[in-house]
């Protein structure tokens, strides 16, 4: 008798949740002879009741209606890191194809470590590196971008010694 009571009681325990859902984004499927019709499945899950729900608090979390960053991104301040971290990494090097592809990766990942470190919220950072061999050719680096120009931008240097050039860019694309 006391094993048929555990066995309700835990099957009260769990409560079985089927909630009908539209299709993909609410779009109506077409039937052959023109009609359309609703998409509907359903979603069903378990959920154990262990625990109180009435003992939680809520967490209200409001919006903050912010349209613009506090704090600007500081392109000077980037772009000292930039001619830091370039002028120490490639300085006394000379130009070899796989150190370049390494070393590219590496540049990326300090550089944006220490802009990361300078701990602007908000904002998303990009960081290019582009290492070359100097051999007397021309060379011009462009970029288009899809971005609001009043909160995003970006910082930009370029280093060479006497057989490899370094340019680095990094981009900061403001999160709303």
């Amino acid at each position: 008798m006391s094993d048929l009571l555990k066995d309700k009681s835990q099957r009260k325990e769990k409560k079985t949740v089927k909630v009908p859902s539209e299709g993909s984004h609410g779009v109506r499927g077409k039937e052959t002879t023109g009609k359309t019709k609703d998409s509907i499945s359903t979603v069903s899950g378990m959920d154990e009741l262990h625990h109180d729900d009435n003992a939680r608090t809520a967490v209200t979390m409001e919006n903050t209606y912010q349209m613009g960053p506090y704090k600007r991104f500081p392109v000077p301040a980037v772009t000292d890191i930039l001619k830091d971290v370039l002028t120490s990494y490639l300085q006394e090097e000379k130009y070899e194809v796989e150190w370049s592809q390494k070393m590219t990766k590496t540049i990326c990942e300090v550089i944006r470590a220490r802009v990361k470190d300078l701990m602007i919220p908000r904002y998303k950072i990009v960081v290019l590196v582009h290492i070359g061999q100097l051999t007397g050719q021309s060379m011009q680096i462009s970029s288009r971008c899809l971005w609001d120009a009043a909160n995003d931008t970006f910082a930009s240097y370029s280093f060479k010694n006497s057989s490899l050039y370094g340019v680095a860019t990094v981009y900061a694309v403001y999160i709303e």
